[in-house]
């Protein structure tokens, strides 16, 4: 009893401290079929609830073109097929002819049904952002011009999971590094850049490479992956390998409450813009987002980023949600907006990926893709929208217990 005790009171400093509620992921895709029975899927009460709805609740849906989805769905099934849930879905999904849109949405209505996600509070709107995949400048060699570094995760970083002993912390893994015989919170974005420019790194020797600019590095931590142009021109993609464990602090809005930009220039293009006008500020301004992110390169021949279910990401299909809500690989339908516009987008998307700012219900970020369009509609996209869950038709609800 008395090491359990310490274990959790080891769990909840780390949590006060540095918590961070990401669950742990494969970054490759599994050479076999996950295993076949997994635990019910349980809905937190104090998260969000699902509500059993109708097709025709769902705006726009007889006019959406779901084939592109369909095939992110595929994706999904590579690692979901074996799962009992998903197993007949999935199964049937690779025996229909791809080209006949019809059939594609049939499939969809006829072994799936609809449930609109909810807030705690029981309402049905909510946020949703983009993000993209991002394109650095770099190098394998640290230069004056390459002298910002991509880091992987370094051995010393601990990941603490005690959900077998304490369920109540499922979902929560909790990162922190040895001191002496202390668990302690790993070391912040600031402690890790200070050391580097104070010449003892913290990181050294974890080093995977150097890029020119260091507000690109900071948003390709919070994209998650991109790629990187080498001086050869030969590109390098990365993805997402851990996180230091400390939950991410909106920059934007800590500069609209400095009074430094207003509400409606709080995106990405202009948090750059005024980095660019403020370099004097702008170290002191990125500390202020604890969190750091840890990169692995990824096979040059992906057809898209890997997200958090492990499977390339689609452009325009792929959504990142709270795994505590929507399982991973499940459709989902999105009513929203364009970026910036009161322009309806109606589309039926694939959950395949997680990110730390992505808490709650009615709560996710639309993968644009890649290139100057995709960031450009990422870096506006802060729109309200509702969002749906198709679940199998075998799927049923379970209530936690009180």
């Amino acid at each position: 009893m008395k090491n359990q005790l310490s274990f959790l009171n080891v769990a909840l400093i780390l949590l006060l401290n540095a918590c961070s509620t990401e669950p742990i992921v494969s970054l490759t895709i599994p050479e076999k079929p996950l295993v076949a029975d997994f635990p019910p899927h349980i809905v937190p009460p104090d998260v969000a609830t699902l509500r059993i709805a109708n097709w025709s609740e769902l705006p726009g849906w007889i006019d959406d073109d779901v084939q592109p989805a369909f095939g992110a769905f595929l994706q999904s099934c590579t690692v979901l097929r074996n799962q009992q849930l998903w197993k007949e879905a999935c199964v049937l999904a690779d025996s229909l002819q791809k080209s006949d849109r019809t059939a594609l949405r049939q499939f969809f209505e006829h072994h799936f049904k609809p449930y609109q996600v909810l807030n705690s509070n029981t309402s049905s709107d909510g946020l949703i952002t983009g993000y993209y995949e991002p394109l650095l400048k770099g190098s394998r060699k640290l230069s004056n011009r390459y002298r910002f570094p991509l880091y992987t995760a370094p051995k010393e970083l601990l990941i603490v999971d005690l959900s077998k002993v304490y369920p109540e912390l499922k979902g929560i893994r909790l990162r922190g590094r040895l001191e002496g015989r202390r668990v302690v919170p790993y070391y912040t974005r600031a402690e890790i850049e200070n050391s580097v420019s104070g010449g003892a790194s913290h990181l050294k020797g974890y080093e995977l490479l150097w890029v020119e600019d260091a507000v690109e590095l900071f948003f390709l931590q919070i994209q998650g992956s991109g790629r990187i142009e080498m001086e050869n021109g030969k590109i390098v993609r990365v993805g997402y390998q851990d996180q230091n464990g400390y939950p991410y602090k909106s920059i934007g809005k800590l500069l609209v409450e400095r009074g430094e930009l207003s509400l409606d220039k709080a995106s990405m293009q202009g948090i750059k813009s005024w980095g660019r006008r403020n370099p004097e500020k702008l170290h002191e301004l990125l500390h202020q987002n604890p969190s750091y992110v840890f990169f692995r390169e990824l096979p040059a021949d992906l057809s898209g980023p890997l997200g958090a279910l492990g499977v390339p990401l689609t452009a325009g299909r792929s959504l990142a949600i709270d795994p505590r809500v929507i399982l991973q690989g499940a459709p989902v339908y999105l009513s929203t907006t364009w970026p910036n516009s009161s322009k309806p987008l109606h589309r039926l998307m694939i959950a395949q990926d997680t990110g730390s700012a992505i808490k709650g219900g009615v709560r996710a970020d639309f993968f644009w893709g890649f290139g100057k369009e995709a960031a450009n509609q990422a870096g506006k996209m802060k729109q309200i929208g509702k969002m749906w869950v198709l679940m199998p038709n075998s799927y049923v609800q379970h209530v936690q217990s009180p």
